[in-house]
């Protein structure tokens, strides 16, 4: 599913326009953003958690030359899934 099919997705099923489904799914995603960047964490019951983690600077290896190379450190965002979204995604 990509962003507009998921905009149609939820228009539908709120019964709300598709410009309004896109202005709250964008809404989402700025807040969710704007929480993580200030170093935070955004949980939802049942569907999940967004938090930052950071990684440390490293050595890495180019696959094509062989040769080292630095990773610089860098923040990176986890999402660790709810129960209730691991039980939608686990049942057959």
């Amino acid at each position: 599913m990509n962003k507009s099919e998921l905009i149609d997705a939820m228009a539908a099923d709120a019964g709300i326009s598709k410009g309004a489904a896109k202005k709250a799914l964008e809404s989402f995603v700025e807040n969710v953003s704007g929480a993580l960047n200030k170093g935070g964490r955004v949980s939802l019951v049942g569907f999940g958690s967004f938090s930052v983690s950071s990684r440390a600077a490293r050595e890495g290896r180019n696959p094509q030359t062989g040769k080292s190379i630095s990773i610089a450190a860098k923040n990176v965002v986890k999402f660790k899934p709810g129960a209730e979204l691991d039980g939608h995604v686990n049942t057959k």
